[in-house]
């Protein structure tokens, strides 16, 4: 796999002094609970990047629960985190790799290859009986080149388009009753955006939490074009990075993020909402 490390791999290198290990645990609704995990205990020398004050710019008018963050103010909180040019990256969480994606893929976006989401997570860790800390090391801010690629993301007018005149698909990573909006416990709308096909993120993903392979991931996503653009969104540009990542382990090249996603979407009454199914 490209994008995916094991816990064994992360334990071999985790003191050379070019890698990062990224702590990104965060629990929706409870916005202190990964710290204090963290503080509490966490792989040692992580440092911990918090989902809605590093990796996420402040909530708006538009742009959904958890907007991209602006490149000048992610290059600083990954400076302060010591990431910088040279350094590779590995992410970890407890929610499947949905917070440690979210790390993957903005690191991608802003120009940077070597970054890997850790297999399994924090839990797998502990119970391997791998070493923990509650220590937090010094770091040394490094120097942060920011490179954005535009063409990594999908506003919501290239997303109006797609609904209004085809050209790319969208892939709905959220469970398929939100998707069909039979149920919405966090969004003020339920349903779907037209034309949005479903596939539920934590299906990248084994019974026993492991990864599927790049074989099984491709197998999952076998009815999509490969000659199209795949236009991925979930509630909030968060649950959607690791069908990206998914995607691209798939061997899909032409994936983007819509990154304001369905809490984006329905700001705006004027944007057509879909329920049930489409397929």
């Amino acid at each position: 796999m490209q994008n995916i490390v094991s816990m064994k791999w992360t334990l071999a290198r985790m003191y050379e002094p070019d890698l990062v290990i990224a702590d990104c645990r965060f629990w929706l609704g409870k916005p202190d609970a990964g710290k204090a995990a963290y503080d509490e205990d966490h792989i040692p020398g992580a440092v911990y990047l918090d989902l809605e004050r590093d990796l996420s710019a402040p909530v708006g008018e538009h742009g959904g629960r958890h907007p991209l963050p602006e490149a000048d103010a992610l290059a600083a909180s990954l400076s302060k985190a010591g990431i910088g040019n040279g350094t590779r990256v590995v992410a970890y969480d407890d929610q499947g790799g949905a917070m440690a994606s979210r790390l993957w893929w903005l690191l991608k976006y802003m120009g940077y290859e070597e970054v890997y989401v850790m297999d399994e997570g924090y839990s797998a860790w502990k119970r391997k009986g791998y070493p923990v800390s509650a220590e937090q090391k010094i770091i040394v801010p490094a120097s942060f080149a920011a490179r954005p690629r535009p063409e990594m993301v999908a506003d919501v007018e290239r997303v109006r388009e797609i609904v209004s005149g085809g050209g790319a698909l969208l892939v709905d990573s959220r469970e398929a009753p939100r998707y069909r909006g039979e149920v919405e416990p966090i969004d003020r709308v339920a349903g779907h955006i037209p034309g949005a096909v479903n596939r539920f993120w934590s299906e990248g993903r084994r019974a026993d939490g492991t990864w599927k392979s790049p074989e099984e991931q491709r197998e999952r996503f076998a009815d999509l074009p490969r000659d199209r653009d795949i236009v991925v969104y979930c509630g909030s540009g968060v649950t959607a990075t690791p069908n990206v990542l998914a995607l691209r382990e798939a061997g899909f090249d032409r994936v983007k993020l819509y990154a304001g996603s369905w809490s984006d979407w329905i700001c705006d009454p004027s944007n057509p909402i879909a329920v049930g199914d489409e397929e």
